[in-house]
């Protein structure tokens, strides 16, 4: 199982003053034992402005944007350094990747995130995701790495979100006003109704609310990423919910993986066309596989890494189309060649394959 955890200031802190070194370990331990258990664990983690005040001392409160980037700056090495070390102690590596929501927004920069935390995964390393505060404000002003964890989910087609923050959930009302509130078990359909159970922002500490995780858990289950919203607190929530325990407030998915992949590829202009010789129009078409670059005759027009293109059989007809690997000057450079001579021409290697069949759909 692939899961994304995103963890809030709040359940990282205690009184209010410092890094709280006992919930970080319990939060570490956690996803060390997934880790350990084979599932792929991406942790995105709040709390470097806070860890940056925590290591300045006393400074005046102020709230204008370059200073909370100079405690964001300051803070997240003390933060990665808290994660470096406390991982080690369960023999679990990890790595850091800051990010921007206009990391995600540029084609080429997505593929390069996805491609570096997917290889990751892959080795077996824990990364540790947060917004680049340095150079991104969005998430200072208004929380964004609850929905942060909402594009990673995204970006790496995680199976569950499990969003940690103060409360066991989503209530029918604020708990901490209105005694009678009861805790939503499982949501269905975000409509307005549950948009509205959001409320303002959370705690002090954070910058986020309930609003802000109703977003992101509406982008993340229109991506096929089932998301649970729970308590930090909660003893072993993580394995818990990881293990089927009903915990907290469960948002189903409402497209699967593949679904939604296939209509963004589907509804994106395609850039170009890529011509098939018969043994890859016959193993795309007719056995699911991917195309290699050994079986391209031809390229034409001029798309980019990352774009949509039709792969035609040799008369023609669209077969199929996908999210390609390489430009198309870099697929002319090797077509008809196989995919271990990739380096030695280009240079450079980015695929085994020109359109993965993860990224293609036939027509």
């Amino acid at each position: 199982m692939r899961i994304v955890v995103k963890v809030g200031t709040h359940s990282l802190t205690v009184s209010g003053q410092r890094l709280s070194r006992p919930s970080i370990v319990n939060l570490v331990r956690q996803i060390s034992r997934l880790h350990a258990q084979g599932h792929g664990v991406i942790l995105v983690s709040s709390g470097a402005i806070f860890a940056g005040r925590e290591v300045l001392g006393a400074l005046p409160h102020r709230k204008d944007i370059p200073f909370k980037q100079t405690l964001a700056a300051v803070g997240q090495v003390r933060l990665m350094g808290v994660y470096e070390q406390l991982f080690a102690l369960y023999d679990t590596t990890i790595a850091q990747a800051l990010l921007t929501r206009a990391d995600l927004a540029d084609r080429e920069r997505y593929l390069n995130a996805r491609n570096t935390l997917l290889s990751l995964l892959h080795l077996k390393i824990v990364p540790v995701v947060n917004e680049n505060d340095v150079v991104g404000v969005e998430e200072i002003r208004i929380g964004d790495n609850d929905n942060l964890s909402a594009l990673v989910a995204n970006l790496v087609d995680a199976d569950t979100l499990i969003i940690l923050t103060d409360q066991a959930g989503l209530y029918t009302a604020d708990p901490r006003a209105d005694s009678s509130a009861e805790l939503i078990p499982c949501v269905t359909t975000i409509d307005d109704r549950i948009r509205s159970l959001g409320g303002g922002s959370g705690t002090t500490l954070g910058t986020g609310g309930m609003a802000t995780k109703i977003e992101a858990a509406g982008m993340a289950t229109r991506s096929g990423t089932e998301v649970v919203i729970a308590c930090g607190a909660e003893p072993d929530v993580l394995l818990r919910i990881v293990g089927g325990e009903a915990l907290g407030t469960r948002f189903l998915p409402t497209i699967s993986h593949i679904e939604s992949r296939k209509r963004w590829i589907l509804a994106e202009p395609p850039r170009g066309d890529i011509l098939l010789d018969p043994g890859a129009a016959e193993a795309v078409s007719h056995q699911g596989k991917s195309l290699l670059a050994v079986g391209v005759v031809d390229v034409r027009g001029d798309f980019e890494r990352g774009q949509t293109v039709r792969l035609l059989s040799p008369d023609g007809r669209e077969l199929a189309r996908g999210i390609t690997d390489y430009s198309a000057r870099e697929v002319a450079a090797i077509r008809g060649r196989h995919t271990d001579e990739i380096p030695g021409i280009l240079g450079y290697h980015y695929s085994n394959t020109v359109v993965h069949r993860d990224d293609l759909v036939l027509v």
